[in-house]
C-alpha cells in the first residue's frame, strides 16, 4: 500500500468511526483498535496509544456536536453524577495505562479480546432505550459503587486505549436513571479527563513514540474522525438503537475474534 492510499483508507476509517462515536456517545476506539492492529499492522500497544489520541480527537468534538439534542447545561446539572464516576476513574486509567505498558503484545491481545466481549455483551443487556428509576438510590452506597464502577471503567478505558463510554452508559443508565441520551453526553464529559489521565501515564514510556512517528496519519485520521463525529451528532436520534446497538455489538465480538486469531499467529 502507497504512502499515500494508506492516509486515505486512515481518512476513510475515521470518518466511519467516527460517525459511530458521535451517534451513540462512545469515542469510537472500540471499533478503531481492531482496525489499527489489523488493517494498518500497528504493533498492539502502539495501536492503544494511536486510539486513545484519537479518541481524544472525537470526543472532545462530539460533545458540543451532540448540544442541539442534550445541551451542555443539562450536563451541568448533573456534576456530581460525573465527580462522583470521576472520583474512580481518574484513578484507574493511572493503573491501566501502567499494566498496558508492561503486558507482553500477545497478553495484552488476550486482555483486549476478552474486554471487547463484555462490552458487546454489556452494549446489549446494558442499553435500555430511556432512563428509568436508579437501581441505587441516591445516598452513600450508590457514592461507593460508583466510585467503584468509575476506577474499573478507567481501567479498560486505559487498557484498550478507549474512552470508555460503552461501559459508562450502562452505568449511567443503570445506577443513577439517567435516560440514553443524556447518559451518552455524559459518558463524554467524563471521559475526556479520565483519558487524558491515562494519555499523561503513556507519556513517561517509549511507546510514546509512535505519535510523532505517524503524524501524518493520526492527522488525517483524525481529520475524518471529526467530520464523522459532525455526521454521528446530526443523526443522533434518527437511527433506532434496536438496529444500531445489536450492530454495534456484532462488530465488537468479530474484531475480538480477531484479535484472538492475531494473538495466535506466531511472532
Amino acid at each position: 500500500m502507497t504512502g499515500r492510499a494508506r492516509l486515505a483508507m486512515a481518512g476513510a476509517w475515521g470518518a466511519v468511526i467516527g460517525t459511530l462515536g458521535g451517534l451513540i456517545g462512545l469515542g469510537g476506539a472500540e471499533f478503531r483498535l481492531p482496525v489499527l492492529i489489523g488493517v494498518f499492522r500497528f504493533a498492539t500497544l502502539e495501536a492503544v496509544v494511536l486510539n486513545k489520541a484519537l479518541s481524544l480527537v472525537v470526543v472532545a468534538a462530539a460533545l458540543p456536536f451532540r448540544a442541539d439534542t442534550v445541551p451542555l447545561a443539562l450536563l451541568a446539572e448533573h456534576w456530581p453524577v460525573m465527580l462522583n464516576l470521576l472520583a474512580g476513574s481518574l484513578c484507574g486509567a493511572w493503573a491501566g495505562a501502567g499494566w498496558a505498558t508492561r503486558l507482553k503484545p500477545r497478553a495484552l491481545n488476550h486482555v483486549i479480546a476478552a474486554l471487547l466481549l463484555v462490552i458487546a455483551v454489556v452494549l446489549v443487556a446494558g442499553h435500555a432505550p430511556g432512563g428509568g428509576a436508579a437501581l441505587v438510590e441516591a445516598g452513600p452506597a450508590r457514592a461507593v459503587l460508583g466510585v467503584l464502577a468509575g476506577f474499573a471503567i478507567g481501567i479498560v478505558a486505559a487498557l484498550l486505549g478507549v474512552a470508555g463510554g460503552e461501559l459508562l452508559i450502562p452505568t449511567l443508565v443503570l445506577l443513577f436513571g439517567a435516560d440514553i441520551k443524556l447518559a451518552g453526553s455524559l459518558s463524554l464529559a467524563i471521559s475526556l479527563p479520565t483519558m487524558l489521565t491515562s494519555f499523561a501515564r503513556y507519556s513517561r514510556d517509549g511507546s510514546f513514540a509512535v505519535l510523532g512517528r505517524n503524524r501524518a496519519f493520526v492527522a488525517v485520521m483524525a481529520a475524518g474522525s471529526v467530520a464523522g463525529a459532525y455526521l454521528g451528532g446530526r443523526l443522533l436520534g434518527v437511527v433506532p438503537e434496536a438496529v444500531l446497538l445489536p450492530a454495534l455489538a456484532a462488530i465488537l465480538v468479530a474484531s475480538a475474534l480477531h484479535l484472538l486469531r492475531h494473538a495466535a499467529d506466531p511472532p
